[in-house]
């Protein structure tokens, strides 16, 4: 076999809810399971997680409905909300918590009345979706008046992972103005935010990225957070090449030797999701041994810096995992750990752990 695998690590899933459980202090936990649940599979990253979390979070009524489907039976809520009649009315059947975050949807709504759980979504300053706070409140007064009175609040914060955040205080005071003046509990705090402000808990919090294993900040490691790895990527040295000084290695000769040396092909490529943009550098480990890329990523294969490493053809190669950290891969190619979990393609074998 080819020997590229990810290893999904269920019990680390479940760690990790449980660190957010314990950080939010009382307010219900909804954890974030969109996009495939960060690349872990949806079913399976909810079903790991269920005993710590009170409820799950998706962005499209398709995945809520692959839940349902499944038999969970927990609150969904769905974030970008529903995007037509039909799919308003599958979120009546399916028993969902809809996003309703615009003007369009709120008169598809008074159109179409009917019992429906809403969450309305203010526009604090992510520019993205969301009502501004005024608009918000008429639209709350105007769907109370048909009887679908909403049952919270919500926002998003755009700079609660920035270490020289300057915003997220003003945005909360914003939504929280907002569910005072209706009497509604509040959601906002998504990883960052509920590691670092606990003023943002609210009623419910929504992490996402710190249930999978890495951290949301660039200053601040998983590890030190208390949080385990969830997702480990790894293939095989399917050849090891001698080099002279000179050479170069890969397509478009981006990376030259300075010294006789040796380099490990490996049997993965951005056909597999790795990145084709990871510059030479960017941290790799063989046998447990750090080292790193070198030359272009191409569809099948990389190649790794073998100098003063004892490898053989099948030794694997960790991609990212329990020694390559995948935010500091992430940080090599300019990326987010978001985007590599959510980019490995169906190709790699999955293995759950």
């Amino acid at each position: 076999m080819r020997g590229t695998r990810v290893e999904i690590r269920n019990a680390a899933l479940a760690h990790n809810a449980g660190r957010a459980r314990l950080l939010a202090a009382g307010a219900e936990v909804f954890a974030m399971v969109k996009a495939n649940g960060y690349g872990h599979g949806l079913l399976n990253a909810a079903m790991a997680m269920s005993a710590q979390v009170d409820g799950f979070g998706v962005a499209l009524l398709e995945e809520a409905r692959q839940l349902r489907d499944a038999g969970i039976g927990a609150s969904i809520l769905v974030a970008e909300g529903f995007f037509d009649l039909a799919e308003l009315q599958e979120a009546r059947q399916l028993s969902l918590d809809v996003v309703v975050h615009s003007p369009w949807q709120v008169a598809l709504l008074l159109d179409n009345p009917g019992p429906v759980r809403i969450w309305l979504k203010l526009n604090t300053g992510m520019n993205r979706l969301g009502l501004r706070p005024a608009i918000a409140l008429q639209a709350a007064e105007q769907l109370a008046a048909a009887g679908m009175k909403p049952v919270g609040v919500m926002t998003h914060f755009a700079c609660a992972d920035d270490e020289q955040d300057s915003r997220t205080s003003r945005q909360l005071m914003l939504a929280q103005e907002v569910a005072d003046a209706l009497g509604l509990p509040l959601s906002a705090a998504n990883s960052a935010a509920l590691i670092r402000y606990p003023a943002s808990h609210g009623r419910r919090v929504r992490p996402g990225i710190m249930l999978y294993g890495s951290s949301p900040f660039t200053w601040k490691s998983a590890a030190e957070l208390g949080l385990q790895v969830s997702h480990r990527f790894s293939a095989r040295l399917i050849a090891i090449n001698d080099i002279q000084p000179g050479e170069s290695v890969g397509y478009g000769a981006t990376w030259t030797a300075a010294e006789v040396g040796r380099v490990g092909v490996v049997a993965v490529g951005y056909g597999d999701g790795y990145p084709r943009h990871a510059p030479s550098g960017t941290p790799a480990a063989i046998n447990g041994e750090p080292t790193a890329l070198v030359g272009r990523v191409s569809m099948d294969m990389l190649t790794i810096d073998l100098n003063g490493i004892e490898a053989h053809v099948g030794d694997e190669v960790e991609l990212w995992g329990d020694v390559v950290d995948v935010d500091a891969v992430a940080q090599a190619c300019g990326t987010i750990s978001y985007e590599l979990f959510c980019q490995i393609t169906s190709r790699p074998e999955r293995i759950i752990v």
